[in-house]
């Protein structure tokens, strides 16, 4: 294969005046480009010649750029396309990402967002077949291998992607994946939980600010947007924001530009929008807790995770895989379950995931003394085990959301009543950070306890 030869662009668009621009624009980034004015003769393109990278109009003569878009994720799938789209068209450039294509640009088109939109694309034509990281996440259930499907395909995309599930099943994971797989591998992935940071310093820790320009402000920062310039941003428990930075999220998402505190102008970013939440955002919005033009900006493509009760084939892979990463860290041999450890966890509802049973793990490991760990050293709760058999776990009418933070408090109590109330010792029992006990405290308002 001839390394030099120039990436060839496709142009679709009807306006000559347009088309002439992007055809020198790309000129001048050293890309050939062949403009065409209608889906008819960019289908003819497209099948007499190979081509790296598509850019359509989304309002052709003789169609759709929906239906171009349709076309070449059947025909050509491994061809990044991009759409342009009338000024302040969102809904037509969200329809576009759903259906496949990887980002838009809107009119009147800014040269500079023109340039990054077409390296962007040629950095996932560029990027070829990857490792299949896809296969770290652990199951065999179709649940978990539909997801590694999407995560897949999401990678090739900078589409804003929304990965809702409970608490515990691995959102961030699949963040991180999604990142590591596509072309912004080797750039930043930042993640932040958004119900962690204080109110009041929000568009400081998003946006930056100048020295100076607050008490305490004793330098310039540059804010969570610009360190993952380039990369990716993970909003993880973003229903937990304010409305008022709700808005300004909303903003830099749509201009791809932040102003930092105490800053007269405006810093261009590019970055690719992750988001998540334990809770129901859909639910969140008709409550008025969450702007609906926010989460439809966010929540393009949702990528579901199912908690592990609805996937009991991922069980065992999932035992055997964290068991023997634990081993490994502690330099034990791998224990044997034996069967009434298997059955209780075969009956158990695991209101925390994936997480609760790293947890129980963890402490089965601490508390077996032989080579096997049996029920009693899971110590899981007999209440739940019994009510999932019969129905009972969770009372009638009572929210997901309320039974599953009941269930969580009870569990920090026992770790802070079996500690004498250390809170450090309490996060190392329940396998957490103390930032993370400490925010889970103040969130379930149990921060104001004291031992009695």
């Amino acid at each position: 294969m001839n390394d030099s030869r120039r990436q060839q662009v496709l142009v679709v668009d009807d306006e000559a005046d347009l088309r002439e621009l992007l055809v020198i624009t790309l000129g001048r980034m050293k890309l050939e480009a062949t403009a065409v004015e209608d889906v008819a003769r960019a289908r003819q393109a497209l099948e007499s010649r190979d081509f790296d990278l598509c850019l359509t109009d989304m309002n052709l003569p003789d169609g759709d750029g929906l239906d171009l878009v349709r076309h070449i994720g059947q025909h050509r799938p491994d061809l990044p396309v991009a759409v342009i789209t009338a000024y302040g068209s969102m809904e037509t450039a969200i329809r576009a990402m759903k259906e496949g294509a990887y980002d838009f640009i809107a009119k009147p088109v800014s040269l500079d967002r023109l340039r990054q939109l077409v390296e962007d694309g040629l950095g996932i034509g560029r990027q070829g077949p990857v490792e299949d990281q896809a296969q770290e996440l652990i199951g065999e259930s179709e649940a978990m291998e539909q997801l590694r499907r999407q995560i897949r395909k999401l990678a090739r995309s900078q589409a804003p992607v929304y990965i809702s599930g409970e608490s515990g099943t691995g959102k961030e994971r699949v963040a991180r994946l999604i990142h590591r797989l596509g072309p912004r591998h080797d750039k930043p992935f930042v993640p932040v939980n958004c119900g962690a940071i204080p109110s009041e310093l929000m568009e400081s820790e998003f946006f930056g600010h100048r020295k100076g320009s607050f008490t305490g402000a004793s330098e310039d920062r540059k804010g969570l947007f610009r360190e993952a310039d380039g990369g990716t941003l993970f909003l993880d428990e973003v229903a937990d924001l304010p409305l008022h930075m709700q808005v300004k999220l909303l903003r830099a998402i749509q201009e791809k530009s932040v102003r930092p505190v105490g800053e007269s102008r405006e810093f261009p970013v590019n970055v690719r929008i992750l988001s998540a939440t334990h809770k129901d955002l859909g639910r969140e919005v008709g409550a008025d807790r969450f702007r609906q033009d926010l989460y439809y900006r966010l929540n393009v493509i949702e990528a579901p995770v199912a908690p592990l009760r609805e996937r009991p084939e991922d069980l065992a892979p999932l035992v055997e895989y964290i068991l023997g990463r634990l081993c490994r860290e502690w330099d034990m041999p791998v224990p044997e379950l034996a069967d009434d450890a298997w059955q209780a966890l075969r009956g158990y509802p695991f209101p925390g995931n994936v997480r609760e049973l790293e947890n129980i793990l963890e402490r089965a490991l601490t508390l077996a003394e032989g080579a096997r760990i049996h029920a009693s050293h899971l110590q899981l709760r007999t209440d739940l085990a019994a009510s999932e058999g019969n129905g009972n776990g969770r009372a009638p009418g009572q929210p997901l959301e309320e039974y599953l933070q009941d269930i969580e408090k009870e569990e920090i109590r026992k770790a802070l009543q079996a500690t004498h109330w250390n809170r450090t010792a309490a996060a190392r029992r329940l396998g957490m950070t103390f930032r993370s006990l400490r925010y889970r405290l103040k969130k379930l308002e149990l921060d104001q306890e004291e031992e009695h």
